[in-house]
């Protein structure tokens, strides 16, 4: 019998506990009627915020580790977790903009679960080291596949629930209906229907390791295709010396991580737990071999793509966090490199599952540290930031001032005023930043260009259904922009807005609401400056429009 068979076999002998999809239900129900009271209530508290990230990771995880022989110990690591990621969620939300990036630090306080829970199923904090890959790998999956059923029976049961009350409201009973609108109902019934999912999926781990193994079977088909594509991007992008990824770099990185992901996912499916459960298909075993190979590669595109980012446009919170992601793929990438080296063609797999174990564990840690934000990415982006500037790596016309005083934290913020204080382009445009009250004052500025608008007619109605284009479709106008009534279309109220650059055709109907544009933009003559003085429609074959003296466009009617 195989590790991975062995692994299912012991989790299903060890966990069948009837009580199990009660306990569960009971305890998801409480936890989502406790969630979403705290949402609905004072979740943007610190405070509420903690206390619905304790309840709910306390109860997801109490889900997936309690069993009957060590419930106990069980129960203290579910509460553990909620409190970590409960102090998590506090410090999220209490920093505020205070702290760049909380939003990344609090994923990273959720992968840190995701790896925290398998491992604890392994017993990896009483084996350490010496824990059997099987297990760990048993659990992840296991944990995967139970997950998805759960939530898809949630699905499931909604509809459900919503078909049964369709189905009574036709005989004029609307107590389903109450119920379901009825506060904290929601929360309660996910809670519910999760847990006992939970609960049952879980008492049968034996079918769900065979559940798993066809599963890990479907994925290792896509592995001689995916490897496939894979060798011959790295080829032709390597025979072209990369010119197409240096062309893209806004998209290259997260692109090639999703890759470098999928030929993790792939290859592991073909490896397994062990030698004797590994494909027993050469073709498949070649292909997993040349995904593993492929990881550290990606991964080095995907850190010279971000770095090439980097070098163009400075540190970013985003991009220190893309950097951590990177760093931890790469590690990877260089440890199945390593692990292909020492295994040669006959024993690398071994090498693979203890780099995927050792590699875990440190992710794990890594995760948890990032997640307590006691690295300031904000501040750290910030100082690179005014360096650049000062460097005269970038002008003073380019340079974000505004990113210091919105998206770097309270750091960027102060580095900001010291600039103030000083004298100069810089300062002045520091001062002018530091006393902005929105991020993005386009509103301010698109309201005033609304006001400003040079009507070429009286009608007070099609003024207001003018305006209201405008408010809603802000690119109709750009810089100085004249309105001219063009009259009747048919049965549509024709309107032109001639700006800086174009001009646009708008049809209107009786109630105000503009057709979808059909006439293309018509550019305007490349030295053209609109004025409401200099705007004008002539007479000729038809009718066209004229921008100093000159016609613009197509003719119309």
């Amino acid at each position: 019998m195989t590790a991975e068979a062995n692994a299912a076999e012991n989790a299903a002998r060890l966990d069948d506990w009837p009580l199990r999809p009660w306990l569960l239900a009971a305890i998801g129900g409480l936890a989502g009627l406790i969630v979403h009271l705290i949402l609905e209530s004072g979740g943007e508290s610190p405070a509420g915020a903690a206390l619905a990230g304790f309840t709910f990771f306390a109860a997801a995880a109490a889900s997936f580790v309690l069993t009957p022989h060590r419930w106990k110990e069980a129960a203290i690591f579910a509460l553990g977790l909620g409190v970590v990621m409960g102090g998590i969620a506090w410090l999220a939300v209490d920093s505020g903009d205070s702290v760049a990036g909380t939003e990344f630090a609090f994923a990273a306080g959720v992968f840190f679960s995701l790896l925290a829970i398998p491992l604890f199923q392994a017993d990896f904090h009483r084996k350490r080291w010496a824990t059997p890959y099987a297990e760990t790998h048993f659990h992840v999956w296991s944990d995967a596949v139970s997950a998805g059923g759960a939530l898809a029976f949630v699905l499931l049961s909604w509809l459900l629930l919503w078909l049964l009350q369709a189905l009574f409201s036709l005989i004029g009973f609307e107590f389903i209906e109450v119920l379901i609108d009825t506060d904290g109902f929601a929360g309660f019934f996910i809670g519910v229907t999760f847990g006992a999912a939970m609960g049952v999926l879980r008492n049968q781990l034996g079918i769900i390791g065979t559940l798993q193994r066809v599963v890990m079977l479907v994925f290792s088909l896509l592995t001689v295709p995916f490897a496939l594509a894979i060798v011959f991007f790295l080829f032709v992008l390597i025979a072209t010396g990369g010119s197409a990824l240096w062309e893209a770099t806004d998209s290259a990185t997260p692109v090639l991580l999703a890759c470098a992901l999928g030929c993790f996912v792939l290859a592991n499916a073909v490896v397994r737990d062990d030698d004797e459960a590994r494909s027993d298909s050469a073709l498949m075993r070649y292909a997993a071999l040349a995904l593993s190979a492929s990881i550290f590669p990606l991964t080095v595109f995907a850190a010279i793509s971000m770095g090439i980012r980097i070098d163009q446009h400075g540190l970013s919170p985003e991009r220190l966090w893309a950097l951590v992601a990177i760093a931890i793929a790469t590690a990877y990438g260089l440890a199945y490199w390593v692990g292909l080296a020492r295994g040669r063609l006959s024993g690398w797999g071994h090498h693979l599952r203890r780099a995927n174990l050792h590699l875990a564990v440190v992710s794990c840690i890594l995760a948890l540290l990032l997640a307590l934000q006691i690295v300031d990415f904000g501040g750290i982006s910030a100082r690179q930031q005014v360096a650049r500037l000062d460097a005269g790596e970038v002008s003073v016309e380019k340079f974000d001032f505004a990113a210091l005083r919105w998206d770097f934290g309270d750091a960027g913020r102060q580095l900001l005023f010291r600039m103030a204080r000083g004298e100069g382009e810089v300062a002045e445009r520091a001062a002018e930043a530091a006393a902005m009250e929105e991020r993005y004052p386009y509103v301010e500025q698109h309201n005033k260009r609304v006001s400003e608008l040079a009507f070429r007619f009286d009608d007070p109605q099609l003024r207001e259904w003018a305006e209201s284009h405008v408010r809603s479709s802000p690119w109709v106008c750009w810089g100085d922009c004249v309105v001219l009534d063009l009259g009747m279309d048919g049965d549509r109220h024709h309107v032109a807005y001639v700006s800086s650059g174009e001009i646009q055709h708008v049809r209107f109907r009786d109630d105000g609401v503009p057709d979808p544009p059909e006439t293309p933009l018509a550019p305007l003559p490349p030295d053209a400056e609109v004025s409401e003085d200099n705007v004008e429609v002539r007479e000729w074959t038809g009718r066209r429009i004229y921008v100093d003296g000159q016609p613009v466009g197509e003719p119309f009617n």
